[in-house]
C-alpha cells in the first residue's frame, strides 16, 4: 500500500531551515480570474505566519487554495531530474519500490519503455536523484509556510504526459489530493507542484477550481469516460462543473502550492511533444493526527 512505503520511508527535514525574504519571487497572474481577498489578516487559516509569503500572498492562498511562485526551481535541477527520469524509463535506473505506470491504451501491448508510453513514476523515495526535488532549500522554504516544521514527504511523483494516443487517456479528471492519503488535518498539508517545461492548455496544464479547498472531502470513483482512464485516476462525481475554472499556464521551473482539498485536474495533451512535473504532497508530522480518511 501506498502510504504504508511512505510511511516506512519518512525523510524528516530539518525545522530550523534559514527562512529568507520571498525577494524577486513572486505569484504570477494566470489565464483565468482570481478571487480578492475578503477578510482580515487575523482570520488566516491555511497559512502560517513567515517571513516568506508577502501579505498578497498569503491573502490569495487562503481565498484561492493555491499560489504559483515562478522560476522557484533551476534548469540545472530540472535537468538532472529528467536525466534519471530518462533513466527509468529505458529500465537502466532501478530504484527499489518504484511504481512506474504507463497509459491505459498501451498496458496490454507491446511496446519499448520510452517517455513515449510512461506517465508516471512514483513512490522515487529510494532514489536518490529524484528525491532531492523533496528536499530543495527552495520548495522547503515555501513548504514551511503552510505546514511548519517536522515535515513528512510522500505521495512523491514525477508526471508524464505523454502525445494523447487519440483515447484522450492522457486526461486527469478533477479530484482532490486528499483522496489519496491518508493525514489530517488537512491544512497542515500542502502539495508542490513544478513544472519541468512549458506548459499551457494545448499540452495539458493543471486546471483548478479556486476556493473548493473549503469543501469537504468528496466521494472520488473511476470517471465514465469514452476511451477509459488510467489506474489510480479517480474523479469527483459530483463537483459543480459551472464552478470558474482556472487554467496554470506554467514555465519551466515555476512552481505551485496548493492546498490538498483543491478541486484540480488536466487536460490532454495535443501537441507532438511532453508535459513534465514533479508533484510532492507534504505534511507537518503531527502525533496522533495521522488517519485513515
Amino acid at each position: 500500500m501506498e502510504q504504508q512505503r511512505a510511511a516506512t520511508h519518512l525523510r524528516m527535514v530539518p525545522g530550523h531551515l534559514r527562512r529568507s525574504s520571498a525577494g524577486s519571487v513572486a505569484a504570477t497572474h494566470t489565464s483565468g480570474p482570481i478571487a480578492p481577498a475578503s477578510f482580515h489578516p487575523q482570520q488566516f487559516q491555511y497559512t502560517l505566519d513567515n517571513n516568506v509569503l508577502s501579505l498578497e500572498q498569503r491573502k490569495s492562498y487562503e481565498e484561492n487554495g493555491f499560489l504559483v511562485i515562478k522560476n522557484l526551481v533551476s534548469d540545472a535541477d530540472i535537468e538532472r531530474f529528467r536525466v534519471e527520469f530518462e533513466k527509468i524509463c529505458k529500465k537502466e535506473s532501478k530504484p527499489a519500490g518504484l511504481m512506474v505506470m504507463r497509459d491505459v491504451t498501451l498496458a496490454k501491448s507491446g511496446y519499448i519503455p520510452s517517455e513515449k508510453t510512461i506517465v508516471k513514476v512514483q513512490n522515487f523515495h529510494d532514489d536518490k536523484e529524484l528525491f532531492r526535488y523533496c528536499t530543495l532549500p527552495e520548495i522547503l522554504k515555501y513548504v514551511e509556510c503552510f505546514t511548519g516544521p517536522n515535515i513528512m514527504a510522500m505521495h512523491a511523483m514525477l508526471i508524464n504526459k505523454p502525445p494523447d494516443t487519440g483515447k484522450k487517456t492522457s486526461r486527469h479528471p478533477m479530484h482532490q489530493d486528499l483522496h489519496y492519503f491518508p493525514f489530517w488535518p488537512s491544512n497542515l498539508i500542502v502539495c508542490a507542484w513544478t513544472a519541468m517545461e512549458h506548459i499551457d492548455r494545448n499540452n495539458g496544464c493543471l486546471a483548478v477550481l479556486p476556493g473548493t479547498h473549503k469543501l469537504p472531502l468528496k466521494p472520488h470513483d473511476y470517471p465514465q469516460w469514452e476511451g477509459g482512464v488510467n489506474t489510480m485516476y479517480h474523479g469527483i462525481q459530483d463537483y459543480a462543473k459551472d464552478h470558474a475554472r482556472v487554467h496554470l499556464v506554467m514555465e519551466k521551473g515555476d512552481t505551485v502550492f496548493f492546498h490538498p482539498l483543491l478541486i484540480h485536474g488536466s487536460g490532454r495533451n495535443q501537441t507532438q511533444g511532453f508535459r513534465k512535473d514533479f508533484m510532492m504532497s507534504r505534511a507537518q508530522l503531527v502525533k496522533g493526527e495521522r488517519t485513515n480518511l
